[in-house]
């Protein structure tokens, strides 16, 4: 019979990931630049395919770095790119910056390390200030779908006095 593990022990950072997190190479980032360390950890390897207004394709090689301890790509990898990818569908230069007021994700499958994956992100519309995009992450071999996510922003207009 297999015991099942308290919050506490599931929780536990086990040697093998102390040392993961502490192989991390992190570069200073100077005050100046336009993106967080965050948005570069998880968004370095993506190959934009095909892009048209309201569309676009890209295609991303699973990196050992956004995996779980299974060696699956992780649920907060899968979020984040459906954030960061989301809000680049709304991005509009000039104007204030977009900010998610919500996100519903579909996990349906797995990725591996070295899978490669196809991401297709659409504009789904708008109304005012808040738009909706949808993503959808596939395994470019087999064309499992991997996740499905849907997003909405929110943009502050800018005041005409």
């Amino acid at each position: 019979m297999m015991m099942k593990k308290s919050p506490r022990e599931h929780l536990r950072v086990s040697d093998e990931d102390s040392d993961r997190v502490t192989r991390l190479s992190i570069p200073p980032q100077p005050p100046e630049a336009f993106h967080s360390f965050y948005e570069d950890f998880t968004l370095r390897g993506i190959r934009v395919d095909r892009f048209q207004p309201g569309s676009i394709s890209c295609s991303f090689t699973v990196p050992p770095r956004l995996t779980d301890r299974n060696g699956n790509l992780a649920a907060g990898a899968i979020a984040n790119l459906v954030d960061e990818i989301g809000a680049t569908m709304v991005y509009e230069k000039d104007v204030p910056m977009n900010v998610s007021v919500d996100m519903s994700i579909s996990y349906l499958s797995t990725a591996k390390v070295n899978d490669e994956l196809e991401i297709n992100a659409k504009l789904l519309g708008g109304k005012g200030a808040v738009k909706g995009t949808l993503i959808v992450l596939k395994n470019k071999i087999t064309g499992e779908i991997i996740a499905e996510g849907r997003h909405s922003l929110f943009s502050i207009t800018r005041s005409k006095i």
